[in-house]
């Protein structure tokens, strides 16, 4: 929490003088009960004391001053509030690793469902735009509020060829900052890179991740699959014969392009991790801090206090001090 006025704080000292006021003005009442009567006989002329309860209001006076006092130096908080204006898009892998069942049914499968809890987290005004890439990278859908368009762009992927990072996140980080209409400033934006493999051809995936750090536009990065992964593949001039191949996710070099283009890294090694991820992210990205003036708080609690304070020594001495 800051203050707009924090000089004003410096009224704070005088709650401690108070404080030894008030102890002060209670001592002084007690040697005038002494003086006016013997020990012995106060019972007999003085009513009962209220105990620990005649100090309650003059504290809650006391924390009414100080609320009041945070009040004036006007604080503010910072509080992450809904970005309606924002673009995400999803750079998902669909490369032959991808049809790995170490991730139930499938590791694409889990990626198109985890993609639909994503679309059910976002705002509906938030456009969200879907990258595909195996060996090469397509821009499936652009982006858009239209969530069929986008379920179906995403679901009508089948995991074939090798992985182009690099290329996908160049792709991605261009329609990511393409403004909605011509003459617009390009809108806050994030990518959400899902992939399962190390990139083996196109552009160097971390480059194109300090590009989009310049630009302010965050990546977030999902290593799927665990590392008992297998696919089965051709053996080349087998006559029809295959091979096991094991295909466990690059959690490096995904862990790094988040790290410079100053998003974050998830891992998600089964179908319930991958949703919890998602829906986080869903969450996330379409956010930012905003400072706010929270005053109008502080001045409520110094009221209720007064009021509490007030409400508490009427009902016990029938008087308001």
């Amino acid at each position: 929490m800051t203050f707009e006025q924090p000089i004003l704080l410096l009224a704070l000292l005088t709650l401690p003088l108070v404080v030894v006021l008030y102890a002060r003005w209670e001592r002084r009442g007690a040697r005038g009960r002494e003086a006016f009567a013997a020990p012995a006989l106060m019972p007999a002329v003085a009513p009962r004391r209220a105990g620990w309860r005649r100090h309650a209001p003059p504290a809650l006076y006391a924390l009414a001053l100080a609320a009041l006092v945070i009040a004036l130096a006007r604080p503010q908080a910072t509080v992450a509030v809904p970005n309606e204006q924002a673009t995400v898009i999803l750079a998902t892998d669909y490369s032959g690793s991808m049809e790995a069942t170490d991730v139930r049914p499938s590791r694409l499968a889990a990626a198109q469902r985890a993609a639909d809890r994503f679309l059910e987290r976002v705002p509906k005004a938030v456009r969200v735009g879907a990258v595909a890439f195996n060996h090469r990278a397509r821009l499936v859908q652009s982006p858009t509020t239209d969530r069929e368009a986008l379920r179906q762009a995403l679901g009508n992927l089948r995991p074939s060829g090798g992985t182009a990072t690099g290329d996908a996140l160049d792709l991605a980080l261009r329609a990511a900052r393409r403004p909605a209409r011509r003459g617009q400033k390009p809108p806050p934006a994030a990518i959400v890179l899902l992939s399962d493999g190390k990139s083996v051809r196109g552009e160097d995936p971390l480059t194109i991740a300090r590009r989009a750090a310049r630009v302010k536009v965050p990546v977030y990065t999902v290593a799927l699959g665990t590392d008992a992964g297998t696919i089965t593949v051709p053996i080349p001039g087998g006559s029809g014969r295959t091979r096991t191949e094991q295909v466990p996710p690059d959690r490096d070099s995904l862990r790094r392009i988040a790290q410079l283009a100053k998003g974050r890294s998830y891992e998600a090694a089964g179908q319930e991790e991958l949703d919890a991820v998602y829906e986080r992210l869903g969450s996330q990205i379409t956010k930012h801090d905003e400072r706010r003036e929270v005053t109008a708080a502080a001045a409520g609690g110094a009221l209720l206090l007064v009021l509490a304070a007030a409400s508490l020594s009427l009902r016990w001495f029938g008087r308001v001090p």
